[in-house]
This record gives structure tokens, sequence and C-alpha cells, in this order.
């Protein structure tokens, strides 16, 4: 939820001068502050990082700590919507998937996409829905409509090679894997899989 605005009110108040000179005989001049005195210089903030800039230091990763640590940006950047409504709508369909309540989910996730039909990350999640009520007609639909919005989700991308792989389209799923693992080098689960496959299919036109 998004948190309520509030305004910060800053109340000035005038200090009353002590020690006022005394007019018989001793006129005590206060020193005047100096002119020369600079303000602290205000911090600059630095824009947000755009997508942009976080796929290229994913790609700049050095090990999979860090990429893992860029990747979680991203994915955070990409589940918000921008409504109030949709984003809580959301998560309660995770909270329904958690308790595989998949036709819950489902029917929240219908909701989400009505109020934010170009929100790719709504449907990677129906995605995910259909395919652990084994629908993987429907899965492959939402994600090639994931892939259409947003070509970067690495996610989407691996989630494809999954369904293919469990439907014993190797082929398919080796090229899901390899464009995941071009967009986010580090998977080691995906890098595995295209080391068990590349000789099954060596030879084959890939």
């Amino acid at each position: 939820m998004r948190r309520l605005p509030f305004v910060l009110a800053v109340l000035l108040s005038a200090a009353p001068l002590s020690g006022q000179a005394s007019a018989q005989g001793r006129g005590d001049v206060r020193a005047e502050p100096k002119s020369d005195q600079k303000p602290a210089e205000a911090k600059i903030k630095r824009p947000p990082a755009t997508l942009d800039d976080l796929f290229a230091r994913l790609a700049a990763a050095k090990d999979a700590g860090e990429a893992n640590g860029v990747a979680n940006l991203i994915e955070r950047r990409w589940a918000r919507s921008g409504s109030d409504t949709a984003d809580l709508l959301m998560s309660r369909a995770g909270e329904a998937l958690k308790a595989k309540d998949f036709p819950l989910a489902i029917e929240l996730l219908d909701r989400v996409l009505t109020l934010r039909p170009e929100w790719a990350e709504a449907w990677h999640r129906r995605a995910t829905a259909f395919f652990l009520i084994d629908d993987p007609v429907s899965a492959i639909a939402d994600i090639r409509r994931v892939i259409a919005k947003e070509p970067r989700h690495f996610g989407a991308w691996a989630g494809l090679g999954h369904i293919y792989m469990s439907g014993g389209d190797k082929k398919r799923a080796l090229e899901a894997y390899r464009k995941a693992l071009a967009l986010h080098p580090h998977m080691a689960k995906l890098r595995d899989m295209i080391d068990r496959l590349t000789p099954e299919l060596d030879g084959r036109d890939i």
C-alpha cells in the first residue's frame, strides 16, 4: 500500500537577545556574522537508476551475488503498477498462490489485468498460476504477452523454457533458456540445463 502523504511543519521562532550593552559609557558592539560564510551545500540527489541502467549492471555483474542483487532491483521495479488497487490485488494473488488456492489467484489476477492490462508482471504471475494448474496453453499465451511488453523479462523466458521442457519440447526449451541466460548471465540452474541439453540436441537446427 502506498504511504499516506504528510506535511512536516517547521516552526521558526526568534530568540531574544541577551546581555544588552549598558548605555552608560559602554557602547558594547556585538560582532556581526561573517558575510562570507557559505551555507552547507545541499546534498545532490541522484536520479533513480533506469531499467536500462540496471540491465547494464546485471550484464556486467562479476558474480552471482552481485547479479542476484541487481536482478532483485529489476524485479521490484517490475512489481510496481502505479495503482494502489492493482498492487493490493496483486499482493493478495501472491498470497493465494502461496496457499495453493490457484482459482482465487487467477480470479484476482484477472481483476488486476482489467485495471492494468499493460502490466507485464501481472501477465507473468497469471502465467505461473496457469502452469501450476496444468494449463500450459494458457500459460504460454500469457508469457507471450509478457515478452511482448517487456522483452527483457528473464523470468518469463526461463518460465517458458520450463513449460516447454515439461511438455517434452527440448528444442524450444533450449532456445528460451538461452534467451533468459543472455539477459541474466548468472542463473546457474539455467546454465546447467543448457549444458545438459546442448550435447543432446547437437547437430539439430536450434
